[in-house]
Formats: structure tokens, C-alpha cells, sequence
């Protein structure tokens, strides 16, 4: 099976995004000069797996900026075709996390980068998330679409290290524990 792994950023306050999607908040931070190491996160990564948000959020820019196959989990665009310009880089489906992680190991897929809350919310409940990078943006947004939602059981988690950015970012890497 596959190992699943998450990088994500969030508001101090624990959201992704702002209600409607919106991710001003996080842009604002984004400063060139500092490698907040996606680069090295994703380099031994086979394909990413995103949420239907996700997606719809970095459609918005002007540029497709994964070198990797893309999986767009989503029932409502599992039967949608896949825009032109995205031809044989992403692909829409409806399986299931663990599903879809055995349709990925049956095509030797090894590493898989999961992106979007609700997404990586999915992962954790079916077990299936190995390790998670989280930055944390220091803003307070007040509401919005959270990283972490209900559980059924708790996840225990090992620190593994924590960096900060001039820019005050912190950056935590978790490893979830059996």
C-alpha cells in the first residue's frame, strides 16, 4: 500500500481557508526568498491527491503548477471531463481513500502527497496518513474551512522537528503513530 503524506499551511486559529475558499491571508506570507521546503516534501512524492476545493482554488491561477500526476477526489466531478489544458496531468475520482490508495498501489504508486482539508480529514479517519507537515501562518482568520474535523478516535502523533521563518511562519513535521 502506499504511504500517504500531508503539507499543508493554516491560520494560527487552525483553518486552511476562509469560508467561501479564499486564502488572501496565506498569500500575503508567501515571500520567494524563503524555502519553506515543499521542494524537498515533494520530491520523492508519485502523485497528489486533492480535494475537489483544492482544485478548484488553484484552477483560479494563472499557472498548473504540479510536475506530478493529479487525483481529484470529488463525487460531484468524478463524471466531469477533464479541461483541455489538463489533459494527462489530473484525473477526477469518487473511490474511497482506501480504494483509491489500492487502485494507486496496483499502478506501483509508492508516495502520495494529500492536499485539502477535507481530503486529509478522510485520509486520517480510514489511518492511512503516514506523516504531516504543517505550517502555521501567524493570523488569526476567525472562521473558516478547518484542517481537522471530527474523529472517531484519537491520533496520536510524534513530534519529528519545528522550524520558524523570518517571515513567522512555523513549520512542524508530525509522525502519526500505530
Amino acid at each position: 500500500m502506499p504511504t500517504a503524506h500531508v503539507f499543508i499551511a493554516t491560520s494560527l486559529d487552525g483553518f486552511i481557508s476562509r469560508p467561501d475558499g479564499d486564502i488572501d491571508w496565506l498569500l500575503q506570507r508567501d515571500d520567494p526568498s524563503e524555502d519553506h521546503g515543499y521542494q524537498d516534501f515533494i520530491t520523492d512524492k508519485d502523485v497528489i491527491v486533492m480535494g475537489r476545493g483544492s482544485y478548484e482554488k488553484v484552477r483560479t491561477f494563472d499557472t498548473w503548477f504540479y510536475d506530478r500526476p493529479v487525483v481529484v477526489l470529488s463525487k460531484q466531478l468524478a463524471d466531469s471531463p477533464v479541461p483541455e489544458a489538463l489533459k494527462n496531468k489530473l484525473r477526477f475520482s469518487n473511490l474511497a481513500p482506501k480504494a483509491l490508495m489500492t487502485e494507486l498501489a496496483s499502478q506501483g504508486v509508492q508516495r502520495v502527497y494529500v492536499d485539502g482539508g477535507r481530503v486529509v480529514q478522510s485520509f486520517l479517519r480510514e489511518g492511512l496518513v503516514t506523516d504531516m507537515v504543517i505550517t502555521t501562518v501567524p493570523v488569526l482568520i476567525g472562521s473558516g474551512r478547518p484542517l481537522f474535523g471530527g474523529l472517531e478516535q484519537d491520533v496520536d502523533l510524534k513530534l519529528v522537528s519545528s522550524r520558524s521563518f523570518a517571515s513567522g511562519l512555523v513549520q512542524s513535521t508530525y509522525r502519526l503513530l500505530p
